[in-house]
Order: structure tokens, then sequence, then C-alpha cells
């Protein structure tokens, strides 16, 4: 999970990964739900809630624990519960396009499912009530135009590729900027549409947006970029796009690395057939090396070690602190191991620097990367002026 919080004390949470372990009673398991809802807010019903949230893709790693920890449906329906202290997303920012290329080799789970119900619940509302009609646990951004004119009639509400995210639920204050690099949109009337679309499903439809955010007022005080799994392809292409006119759209102070530290982010060729043989792919690296001085790279994944599956995977870790450098190379899992907390960054007018305290429950604006063992890969992004 990644939770990035603003100087005006709103919250972006994206993707989640609260597995059915985390709700037992097991004290070795960390309760993550938990430790979520304590960073929130809460309006005046007690009800915690984002300001916005975001599903990179709909793989099971990164939409677990929706149905059990979030609120779906019209707030009037919200349980009556002494016991229930679900999250209210005021704000959806869903792509149709990750939905749209599941297929019978990649079919969406439960709570992928009531991800894109839920989606579609609010698409219907703006269509009948409009932007001024609709509004918290109502609203939603669609990211990525729709093949086939789906989104023509909800332009107001969509995103383009390239466009940019000013606002969380609709208040524009300056905040921050996010830019929409991926999805890929693909014209179905073009030559090699039907080879891209298959290319370019599942992981490679991931949702990718760089932030720009601002701290103590100061404008574009971090970087932060996020790719969810996207992979190798994606990457190339992205380099190709912009690295004549907008190679500062790919710039970071602080990125997840993308797909859990994969080795297929960064090369076309398989570990498993070549070993140290294998070439990085230069267009790849070079999108994802647009660092900041001083940046930080942080894998969301398991410890990483020689001869484990991938991902994570080791070679792919030398590339990244290639990049920055090795005490600015940080893997989730392995900080938890050693201080039982989520990595996090303070953001000040200077920009971010790594925190090795733990944080006060309410913060102006951070950025935080956490994976507890056995419960959750990925990270919270916060901003602390």
């Amino acid at each position: 999970m990644a939770l990035i919080t603003l100087d005006n004390g709103q919250n972006i949470l994206i993707d989640v990964n609260i597995r059915g372990s985390a709700d037992g009673e097991d004290e070795d398991v960390h309760d993550v739900a938990q430790d979520l809802k304590d960073r929130l807010p809460r309006d005046e019903d007690d009800r915690p809630y984002v300001d916005a949230f975001l599903i990179s893709h709909p793989d099971v790693d990164h939409v677990s624990g929706l149905r059990n920890h979030f609120h779906l449906g019209p707030l009037d329906k919200y349980p009556d519960d002494e016991n229930n202290d679900r999250i209210v997303i005021h704000e959806m920012w869903s792509s149709p396009i990750v939905f749209r290329r599941a297929s019978s080799q990649h079919k969406l789970g439960d709570d992928a499912k009531a991800w894109a119900k839920e989606a579609r619940r609010r698409v219907a509302l703006f269509k009948e009530k409009g932007l001024a009609g609709t509004g918290d646990g109502e609203r939603i951004l669609i990211l990525g135009k729709d093949r086939d004119g789906k989104t023509d009639d909800i332009i107001e509400i969509v995103v383009l590729q390239d466009d940019l995210i000013t606002s969380a639920n609709r208040v524009e204050d300056g905040q921050f900027e996010a830019r929409l690099l991926a999805p890929v949109y693909i014209d179905p009337e073009q030559e090699d549409a039907e080879e891209l679309i298959e290319l370019f499903s599942k992981n490679n439809s991931s949702v990718i947006l760089r932030f720009s955010i601002m701290a103590d007022g100061t404008d574009d005080a971090c970087h932060f970029l996020s790719g969810g799994d996207a992979s190798v392809e994606i990457w190339d292409r992205l380099w190709r796009r912009h690295k004549d006119d907008n190679v500062d759209w790919l710039s970071y102070d602080v990125m997840e690395t993308p797909h859990h530290c994969s080795w297929r982010t960064l090369s076309h060729d398989r570990w498993s057939q070549m070993g140290e043989d294998v070439k990085v792919s230069p267009d790849a690296r070079n999108a994802l090396s647009q660092t900041r001085e001083g940046a930080h790279i942080v894998a969301s994944c398991n410890p990483i070690k020689k001869e484990e599956t991938n991902p994570p995977h080791e070679r792919a870790k030398r590339e990244y602190v290639s990049i920055t450098a090795p005490d600015r190379f940080h893997c989730t899992e392995e900080y938890w191991a050693e201080n039982s907390r989520p990595i996090e960054f303070t953001i000040s007018h200077a920009g971010p620097s790594f925190s090795h305290r733990v944080a006060a429950k309410k913060v102006a604006a951070t950025i935080g990367i956490s994976a507890i063992p056995t419960v959750v890969r990925g990270h919270g992004v916060q901003g602390r002026g």
C-alpha cells in the first residue's frame, strides 16, 4: 500500500494488500489494517476515510482486503455497527483499461470485481447528477481513455494519458500534481492493435503516476514515481515517448521499484536461460534512472536474496543500487525486520529526507514506504512539512 499525506492533511492511497492472516488473532502477524486506519482522518461520524484511492491494477496483491476493510456502496448504507470501522473512499481513481484487458488467463478476483462494480456505480451517479451533484463517497476519476468511445460522454471526469491530476476529492489548492504516464491507450484501428493489446494486458496496463508534492509552501518539493507492476516493454515505450521533450516527467526523488524489484522490469532477457549474460534494456533503464539529487529507491518486496524466485531479484537490486547508492536503496521487508515499522520520508522545502523515527499520527507532508512480512507487500507514502 502507498499512503500519500499532503500538507493540507489530505490522503491519497495507492493499492491495498491486507491478507486474511492480518485479520486474525495471531500476535506475530502485524495488523496492517489498523495501522492504516490509525494514520487516517475521521469524518463527523467517526468513520476513517481516504480523500482519493487508486488501484494501479487488479492483481490480488494490489487489491486484497478491499471488501473487508473499505465501505463500498452508498454512504447511507454504511453499517450501523459499533464493531464496524470500514474506510470510506471519498474519491476513486480507476482505470477502465486495466479491467478491460482482463482475460481468460487473467481472471479478476472477488476484490477486483467489487472495485469494478463500485466504479460503475459512481460513473452512473455522475451521468445522473453531474459533477456538482456528487459528494464524498460518490466521486470518481477515470484514468485513461477507454476504447470504442466508452468514455466520450463522461469526459469531465476522464484524465487522458500525459495529463495532470491536480486535486484529490476535487480540492484544488495546489498541494500536488500527478502526471498520468500510463496505461497506454491503443487505437483499435492501428495496424498492430491486437498485438499491442495482448502485450499490454494485465501488469502492463498498470497505472503509472509521477507525483510532484508541495511541502512548506514550496512547489515541486518532492517527486514520487509509482509504477504498479509495469514491465520492461512499458518503460522502454515511455522513454522513447518522452526522452526528447518531456524527460523531466520521469524524474523522481523517491521511486517504488515497479513489480516488487522484478528483473523483468529492466530486461527482455530471461535470467533462467542466460544468467549473468543478461543485458539491461537501455531504454527501460533510462526511464527508471531519472533521479534528482539524493534520490531514494524503495523495493516493496520480500528480502532480496540470490537464487530466489523473481520477484524480487538480486540482479535487479544491483542495477537500482548503481542508479542511486547502496545507502539509498531500501527493501521494505528487510527494513521491517529490523525496525518493525514502515520506511518513511519527511518532506520539507529542501526535499525528502529519510526518517528513522516513528511519525506522529497527524502530519503535514511525508513519504512512508512499508511492507509487513506475510501481511502486505507495498508501502505508505506520506509527506510532512
